[in-house]
């Protein structure tokens, strides 16, 4: 069942990440990310308010139990994670064609390896040594066809926001089986609607504060801008952001409370996402330069492939 639900949060957040794209052309990046945690807040607001005046059984799977300070400062630093990972994404697909993020946001399931050696004291075997080389390589070809857009890897900006993003998103999956792992398994035990329905709340004060800080620095400096902003223009993919993040993270968080399910398995298995927002961004965005780009999604993918077969 858990493989299933995670099949579906890759494809809900490929389209996550074509509406991103849509709702920040042009558009300030702050604003945009603010609504998405606005509306993010208001999805989950009912299955809050619904369990604490107890009209939703606590046997439902939309159940928020109410809980302490001793469970929210987990919860808030989940917040702070997500959002630099967001921020750092959000900025980076601003400026950078969607068929260059894509196979970059794709290499996270290397990073979480990488990070469970270091962290949990995992080893890696055969075939995940084959997928990790398998990511590398693909990363190489894909700086080789971003230069013929312009995009120096070494030296381009918005390529290092982009990694920076996946490496805040592979920090955050980690913490994810820290914080929903049961404690005879050496996590938390925290429940998985508690998680969702506060780290994004959270996101929402701490943005919302951004923006009243940027707004009032903007008008007192003559009304100049952040490089990274532009005027806001509202569109209708903004909310469609939030509700496919929130279902893709929905699906995502009930998948990891399955006893069997694996992080590992898990992780890989929504970087999948790549081929929606790969392919929609070659048929809607028109984006360049796609016989070249295809060849190092190919090995991206194929390293998740060697990854799955080393994590069974």
């Amino acid at each position: 069942m858990w493989l299933l639900l995670a099949f579906t949060s890759a494809a809900l957040l490929g389209f996550y990440d074509v509406f991103k794209k849509q709702a920040l052309k042009a558009n300030d990046v702050v604003v945009v990310l603010t609504l998405n945690t606005l509306f993010g807040s208001f999805i989950f607001l009912p299955f809050v308010l619904l369990s604490a005046v107890g009209q939703l059984p606590p046997d439902s799977i939309f159940y928020v139990p109410v809980c302490g300070w001793e469970v929210h400062k987990y919860v808030f630093l989940k917040a702070i994670i997500v959002l630099a990972s967001w921020l750092c994404g959000y900025i980076a697909l601003k400026n950078l064609p969607l068929t260059i993020v894509g196979p970059i946001n794709a290499t996270r399931p290397v990073m979480v390896l990488l990070g469970a050696i270091l962290v949990f004291g995992e080893r890696l075997n055969l075939y995940q040594w084959i997928g990790v080389m398998c990511a590398v390589f693909g990363f190489y070809l894909l700086s080789r066809s971003g230069k013929k857009e312009g995009i120096d890897f070494r030296h381009n900006r918005w390529i290092v926001l982009a990694v920076m993003a996946s490496a805040f998103g592979a920090v955050s999956a980690l913490y994810d089986k820290f914080l929903l792992a049961p404690a005879e398994s050496g996590g938390v035990g925290l429940n998985r609607m508690v998680v969702q329905s506060y780290f994004m709340f959270y996101q929402f004060v701490m943005m919302a504060v951004v923006l009243l800080i940027l707004k009032y620095r903007s008008h007192g400096s003559s009304g100049s801008h952040s490089p990274h902003s532009s005027a806001f223009h509202w569109h209708w993919s903004i909310p469609l952001i939030s509700l496919f993040l929130c279902a893709a993270d929905f699906v995502y968080f009930y998948a990891l409370s399955v006893p069997d399910a694996l992080i590992a398995v898990v992780s890989m298995i929504r970087r999948g996402s790549v081929l929606v927002s790969f392919f929609v961004g070659a048929l809607v965005f028109h984006e360049k330069n796609l016989r070249y780009k295809v060849v190092d999604l190919a090995l991206v993918l194929l390293s998740m492939v060697f990854l799955y077969l080393g994590s069974r």
